[in-house]
C-alpha cells in the first residue's frame, strides 16, 4: 500500500539562507503573533540581525542606538567579559544533569550574593523575571503568608501568580480567576499599607518595586521603602522587593533598596543578570525565608534552573560591572542625561509634556496622551534610536540605555531626541526611514 504522506519541501536551515522582511513577517503571522507583526510594520519591518555594545544593526545595514531593551542591556550587547565566559562554558559543559555537584552554579551564587545586601545568602536561579516572582510568592506562602499586597501601577510579570500581583485590568481580565486574597494599593502611600497590614497581622506578603519601571518610571517619596520595611516587620509580614528591572546598577546603585538600607525577605533579580547574552533571573532570600526550600530540595525546582551556560553569564556580568565601574557610570550618565532630556522636551514640545523623571539610567518622558508616546517612539526610530513604551503607563516613553555609552553616543541620543521631538510637534510621524 502506498503511503499518503505528503513531503513538503522547505528552504534549508543554516548557512547561506537569506531572510527577507516579507518572509519573516509572514512567519510571524503564521506561527507567532499577528499583533507583533503589525507592531513591527509600524517600525518599518526592520529586522535586527546584529548587536554590539550600545548599537544594533538591521538586515539592510542600518545602525540604531539601543536605549531600549527593557533594562536588559546595562552593559550593552555582547560584552567581551560575558561572551568569553559563556563561550568557554558552551565549549565545555553547557547543560548539567542537576544530580551531581556542578561548580558554575555555586560560583554564580557566590558572585551574586557578594553584591546583594548583607543577609541575603540563599539563591534560586530561574530564567524569566516572572519565574523569580513566582519563587518569591511561593516562599511567602511556604512561610505562612497567604495574602498578597502589591501596588497599583506595579508590574511583576504575566504568569498566574505574577499576573495576580500585576495590577492591570487588560492583562488580568482574560485569565480570571487569579490567585485569591490579592490586594492592590496606591504606590507611595504608607498609610494605606499600614491599614492593610494591621488588619491581617502575620498573614501578608508585600511585593513592590523600588521604582515602577513599566508603570512609567514612578519614583516613590524619599523614605517610603524604609517605611514599608518597618511596617512589614511591625505586623509580621513578608517583604519581596522586585528589582528585576531596577537592579544590577540600573538606578545608579547595585540595587534600588541600597540608598535606604532596606533588607527584604526576598530580592528579585533578572533582566541584566544574564549580561545581555542569555536569560537568567534569581530570587535571593534570607536564610530564614529560604528554610522551606532548604528543608526539601525538590519542593521548588526547574529543569533549567542554574544551568552552567547561564551561570557562566552571571559570573561574567558581575565581573564586567565591577571591573568597569558600571554602577557609578550609570549614576553619572543618568545625572547628565536627565536634565538635558528635560530641557529639550520642554523647549520643543512644552504643550505635550506632562513630566520628565528618572533615576540613574531609567528615564521616563510622560506625554499628555498615549498616542503621542507611540508617535514619539516611531520618530526616535526614524532618527536612529530604539526606546521603549511602558506597559502599565502607556503615555510614557522610557529610555534605558546601557552604562557603556561614550560621549559621542550621548550626543547622538540627545541630538536624535531633539530632532524626534521637533518632528513630533510638526505632526510628521511617518513610516520609519532608518538610522544613521
Amino acid at each position: 500500500m502506498e503511503s499518503s504522506v505528503t513531503v513538503i519541501q522547505t528552504a534549508p536551515i543554516g548557512v547561506g539562507r537569506v531572510d527577507t522582511e516579507e518572509e519573516i513577517l509572514g512567519l510571524y503571522r503564521a506561527h507567532l503573533s499577528k499583533g507583533r507583526a503589525t507592531l513591527a510594520e509600524l517600525f518599518g519591518s526592520h529586522m535586527e540581525v546584529e548587536s554590539s555594545g550600545a548599537w544594533l544593526t538591521t538586515s539592510d545595514g542600518e545602525r540604531f542606538l539601543n536605549a531600549g531593551g527593557y533594562g536588559v542591556f546595562i552593559m550593552g550587547a555582547r560584552h567581551p567579559i560575558v561572551m568569553e565566559a559563556v563561550l568557554r562554558q558552551l565549549n565545555t559543559h553547557p547543560t548539567a544533569t542537576r544530580i551531581l555537584l556542578e561548580p558554575t552554579v555555586a560560583r554564580a551564587a557566590e558572585a551574586l550574593t557578594s553584591v546583594t545586601p548583607a543577609g541575603l545568602d540563599r539563591v534560586h536561579f530561574a530564567l524569566s523575571g516572572a519565574e523569580a516572582v513566582e519563587t518569591g510568592l511561593k516562599l511567602a506562602r511556604a512561610n505562612g503568608r497567604k495574602r498578597t499586597v502589591s501596588m497599583r501601577g506595579g508590574y511583576h510579570g504575566k504568569t498566574m501568580g505574577a499576573l495576580s500581583a500585576t495590577a492591570k485590568e487588560v492583562y488580568q481580565a482574560p485569565f480570571r480567576p487569579l490567585l485569591p486574597d490579592v490586594t492592590h494599593l496606591p504606590f507611595g502611600d504608607p498609610d494605606a499599607l499600614r491599614d492593610e497590614l494591621k488588619a491581617h497581622p502575620g498573614e501578608v506578603c508585600v511585593i513592590l518595586e523600588p521604582v515602577q519601571g513599566e508603570g512609567g518610571v514612578i519614583i516613590p517619596p524619599k523614605g517610603y521603602l524604609k517605611q514599608v520595611e518597618e511596617m512589614v516587620r511591625e505586623f509580621d509580614g513578608f517583604l519581596i522587593l522586585d528589582e528585576v528591572q531596577t537592579g544590577f546598577g540600573r538606578l545608579g546603585e547595585w540595587w534600588g533598596i541600597d540608598a535606604e538600607g532596606v533588607l527584604p525577605d526576598v530580592l528579585l533579580a533578572g533582566k541584566a543578570l544574564g549580561g545581555g547574552v542569555v536569560p537568567v533571573s534569581a530570587a535571593i532570600a534570607t536564610r530564614q525565608a529560604f528554610k522551606p526550600f532548604d528543608k526539601d530540595p525538590y519542593v521548588h525546582t526547574a529543569t533549567f534552573s542554574g544551568q552552567p551556560l547561564l551561570m557562566a553569564a552571571v559570573q561574567g556580568a558581575v565581573q564586567a560591572i565591577q571591573e568597569e565601574r558600571l554602577v557609578s557610570r550609570s549614576m553619572e550618565l543618568g545625572a547628565a542625561l536627565l536634565p538635558r532630556i528635560t530641557e529639550i522636551a520642554h523647549r520643543n514640545i512644552p504643550d505635550l509634556v506632562v513630566d520628565v523623571r528618572g533615576q540613574g539610567l531609567l528615564i521616563g518622558l510622560e506625554l499628555v496622551e498615549a498616542g503621542l508616546a507611540g508617535e514619539l517612539l516611531i520618530e526616535l526610530f526614524n532618527h536612529g534610536v530604539v526606546a521603549n513604551h511602558s506597559m502599565n503607563g502607556s503615555s510614557v516613553v522610557r529610555f534605558t540605555p546601557p552604562a557603556i555609552l561614550t560621549d559621542s553616543d550621548v550626543e547622538f541620543l540627545l541630538d536624535s531626541f531633539d530632532k524626534a521631538t521637533l518632528d513630533l510637534v510638526r505632526g510628521s510621524a511617518t513610516m520609519p526611514k532608518g538610522g544613521n
